[in-house]
């Protein structure tokens, strides 16, 4: 009982499949927005301003940013709690794929946040005469709280990580000890 009991409650992680399914979806949406984004700068970029130019490309870089963001979670969330992606012999193989762990997702996570909220930071200063100072204010305050948030994340795994290690040399020290 306890055995069937536990294939059922290993099975279960087939319900986040839906999930990673959906993401990709959300990934066709983004490529939607990316390719209008295309068609409305590209008949104007003549006649735009150089400011103008510079926050439609930016506006692009955060969709692609937020693509990457996705692609990233649908592989490494997928893989780590689902199935492994049974390409390993494909040429265009991503290097990192079932290498990053729930850890290193976590951070790439957040620093990809950062990445995108400093580009939101930067196409407000960009266009400063249409933002409110408040406004603005709050948009750093967030930022800057991405920004810590990831530095105490990359802390956090850092300390874990030497902590399992110095766990490890002393059990290890301790074992040969015995011997």
């Amino acid at each position: 009982m306890e055995r069937r009991f536990e294939q059922i409650i290993f099975a279960s992680r087939w319900l986040l499949a839906p999930f990673y399914l959906g993401l990709v979806v959300s990934l066709v949406l983004l490529l939607a927005k990316f390719t209008q984004e295309i068609f409305h700068i590209v008949p104007h970029v003549l006649e735009m301003q150089e400011k103008d130019v510079l926050l439609a490309v930016l506006t692009l870089i955060d969709l692609s940013l937020a693509g990457n963001l996705l692609l990233m979670v649908i592989f490494s969330g997928y893989e780590n709690f689902v199935s492994k992606i049974d390409v390993a012999d494909h040429k265009d193989r991503p290097e990192w794929m079932g290498k990053v762990d729930f850890g290193g997702l976590k951070l790439k996570l957040i620093a990809s946040i950062v990445a995108i909220s400093g580009i939101h930071l930067l196409k407000s200063f960009m266009n400063i005469d249409n933002t409110s100072k408040e406004n603005l204010m709050w948009m750093v305050i967030v930022h800057m709280t991405f920004v810590v948030s990831g530095v105490l994340l990359a802390l956090m795994d850092r300390l874990e990580g030497s902590h399992h290690g110095a766990h490890g040399k002393a059990g290890a020290a301790a074992k040969s000890d015995h011997h």
